[in-house]
């Protein structure tokens, strides 16, 4: 038996039906908040679509019929919605159960912070692969997109991508004591890791300092590595150990960091 920090003992190792119940409960939260439904599945088909306009009809020689945007605009978007959906909006929901009190009445059940943090990940990537499977669709129906080159490595990529971005988003999860304070964390870790990652311009374009460290950092770890898969090139181990370096880090010290209450 463990603590839970008001005095009252629980079980050490709640079963994998607590896990599935949360998840579902999760779940069921997210269908009635339809509101809540319109950043993950809605905002890819609409960056996508305004932004392959122009790029789309760039195709490139020896390409096998990608076009500009293909190869080097949707794999900075996808990167770009996963780490808006991970790090700014799935954060505000713990945030808000914290703010009404739900954590704290959750702290007196056989709950664990992993299990709660897993939950609102699981549901929270059920809605963005959903939006990012329908953002795909619609750009290949509108402007004829291909497909990676490596389809396994680019979905393995991506995998990992989500990984990375959902763990930061889980450490600003685990600390933000109210939603407007998560969405506010969110969004400097957002543009902070991606400017660093060359979210406003190429990395070319950033001093080379910054442009090491973005590397490094998951928003241009995660662009490169999908970049690579996309055109059919070996994905080189370092941006790879960096993502599934963050998804380890984060992923254990937002357990570590967890507060039940404000």
């Amino acid at each position: 038996m463990i603590g839970n920090g008001y005095g009252v003992p629980r079980p050490a190792h709640p079963g994998m039906r607590a896990w599935g119940q949360l998840v579902l409960a999760e779940t069921r939260s997210v269908v009635r908040d339809t509101a809540g439904l319109i950043i993950p599945i809605g905002m890819p088909t609409l960056l996508l679509l305004t932004q392959g306009a122009a790029p789309s009809e760039q195709i490139l020689p020896g390409s096998g019929g990608r076009s500009v945007f293909e190869l080097f605009v949707l794999p900075i978007l996808l990167v770009m919605v996963v780490a808006l959906v991970g790090v700014v909006n799935m954060p505000s929901f713990l945030a808000a159960y914290r703010k009404g009190g739900l954590l704290k009445r959750l702290a007196a059940t056989p709950a664990h912070p992993a299990m709660l943090l897993v939950a609102q990940v699981v549901t929270s990537l059920a809605q963005t692969l959903v939006g990012v499977g329908i953002a795909v669709a619609a750009a290949a129906a509108v402007f004829g997109i291909v497909g990676p080159e490596q389809a396994v490595a680019a979905i393995g990529a991506f995998l990992l991508v989500c990984a990375a971005m959902y763990a930061v988003g889980m450490i600003v999860a685990a600390v933000a004591p109210t939603p407007n304070a998560a969405v506010a964390i969110g969004l400097v870790v957002f543009f902070g890791i991606g400017a660093a990652g060359g979210l406003f311009g190429g990395k070319e374009q950033l001093p080379e300092v910054v442009a090491v460290v973005g590397a490094w950092l998951p928003y241009g770890a995660g662009v490169e590595a999908l970049q690579h898969a996309w055109v059919g090139e070996p994905l080189p181990w370092e941006p790879v150990v960096a993502l599934a370096a963050a998804a380890a880090i984060g992923g254990a010290a937002a357990v570590r960091l967890f507060r039940w209450s404000r």
